[in-house]
């Protein structure tokens, strides 16, 4: 058996072909990023999306992007509220709403809305935390604003303990702890006052409309999450980093749970979040490891879930060696292509890991190919944004 008897040229029919293979339909579809930024792969997740829509019941899309941010998004594509371009420039985090291909599917999803009862939802499903962390001061006060008395605090005392904005998200304390707030006096106050309103959450649920609870939910959520990470900030131990990166994938986590109660969606964000492997960082002389986004979610989602994996071929001018699993991949006849990992994996014997030019590209593993549902492969991308 070769490689192209575990393959087939990548359309609607094959992608339905694939979910119907799967041992239980998945409230969760992860379609994973090799390199965030490649317009050929946002427009390949687009056209998934629609047959995923018209053919497959999908009503959902997740992106890696700052669950908040996404708020504004989700208001647009399911009320019209805003416009095009502000929604773009203020409803994405990570310089996401820059791309063509997600301005096409934000727009899509609106006039799919228009015309349909059912409405298509959006959601960030990352913290937010773009690089550094925010203030939690809109989960803090979303939250609260939510709720009815009598209440832990008012809402003047959160505005007072949270003080300015700027002193949460200094970009210094991601390499300089001692900068953060996340241990002050202020900020142990703050999670002792999330985690009352959390509580009082879930004693007010049956007075909130769905909608109000989702939202709160979210809102609880976040500022518990968020505050945790700030007070990890000021860690100064070696397994630091380790913890923070860790803390970020467990909000993802819980947000991508969340996700899943109103699924099956489409979950799209970098294969390092959606793998089902552990994730790796050297760091000096340390190897850092923690458990994916979607490693932690499937523990409770079982084989409600479902990752496809992306891979490219050639990126910019780098080509990717013969002997490694896109330079075997790079010789299908076609050049969008859907493979079987698993089958994949039983095909093809001790291939090389690619050593990519490209440092925003992070290759396939050949040792955790049998951890994959599926590859999308592409066979080339070219026109690649930010750190192309």
């Amino acid at each position: 058996m070769g490689i192209n008897d575990a393959a087939r040229p990548l359309d609607g029919a094959v992608v339905s072909g694939f979910l119907r293979s799967l041992p239980a339909k998945p409230l969760l579809l992860g379609l994973g990023e090799a390199r965030h930024f490649v317009e050929e792969l946002g427009e390949q997740r687009n056209e998934i999306f629609r047959h995923l829509v018209e053919h497959e019941g999908y009503r959902s899309f997740a992106i890696e992007s700052d669950c908040l941010r996404g708020l504004v998004v989700d208001d647009y594509v399911t009320t019209g509220i805003g416009d095009l371009d502000d929604v773009m420039d203020r409803g994405f985090s990570h310089g996401f709403g820059a791309s063509p291909a997600n301005r096409e599917l934000v727009r899509w999803m609106r006039a799919y809305n228009e015309g349909h009862d059912e409405k298509l939802r959006f959601h960030g499903f990352d913290g937010p935390l773009e690089y550094w962390a925010a203030s939690p001061r809109q989960a803090l006060t979303g939250l609260h604003g939510l709720l009815d008395g009598p209440l832990p605090c008012a809402m003047e005392t959160l505005d007072t303990l949270l003080g300015p904005d700027d002193r949460w998200t200094n970009e210094a304390t991601v390499m300089d702890p001692s900068q953060s707030v996340g241990r002050s006096a202020d900020a142990q106050r703050l999670r002792l006052l999330a985690d009352d309103l959390v509580a009082l959450l879930d004693t007010q649920a049956p007075r909130l409309s769905a909608e109000a609870r989702e939202r709160a939910a979210l809102y609880g959520r976040t500022a518990v999450g968020l505050l945790r990470y700030h007070h990890w900030m000021a860690d100064t131990s070696p397994t630091r980093i380790a913890r923070l990166s860790g803390l970020r994938d467990a909000m993802m986590a819980a947000n991508l749970r969340a996700v899943a109660e109103n699924g099956p969606a489409l979950v799209f964000g970098h294969n390092l979040h959606l793998q089902r492997s552990k994730s790796f960082m050297p760091l000096g002389d340390q190897q850092l490891e923690w458990w994916s986004a979607a490693a932690i979610a499937e523990t409770h989602l079982g084989d409600r879930y479902a990752f496809l994996a992306s891979a490219l071929g050639t990126v910019g001018d780098d080509a990717p060696p013969s002997d490694t699993v896109e330079g075997l991949l790079s010789t299908l006849p076609w050049d969008r292509s859907l493979i079987d990992a698993r089958r994949l994996a039983a095909t093809i014997t001790k291939p090389a890991p690619r050593i990519s030019h490209d440092v925003a590209y992070f290759p396939l593993d050949p040792a955790h190919l049998d951890m994959i549902d599926g590859v999308v492969f592409l066979k080339e991308a070219v026109r690649l944004g930010r750190f192309g």
